[in-house]
């Protein structure tokens, strides 16, 4: 199970999350932020579940090259 949380509103609209992992990351057209897709917010996090371990290294690639360290990836 991979676990990605991202916290949106300190997004800084750099885009390598979606070059590193556009399968769970886009951009958004409408503020330039990303978006965490098929994701859920709470309180300004938004998070998948996703019991497929092989998105793991591209989604931690994304999270290491977020320079506002705002994704958050864990594999249990």
């Amino acid at each position: 199970m991979v676990i990605i949380t991202l916290q949106r509103d300190k997004c800084i609209g750099c885009n390598y999350c979606a070059e590193f992992d556009p399968e769970n990351f886009r951009m958004s057209k409408k503020d330039g932020k990303s978006v965490l897709l098929r994701s859920q917010e709470k309180k300004g996090f938004y998070t998948i579940k996703n019991p497929d371990d092989s998105i793991f290294d591209s989604a931690d690639k994304a999270a290491k090259a977020c320079p506002v360290k705002i994704i958050s990836v864990k594999k249990i």
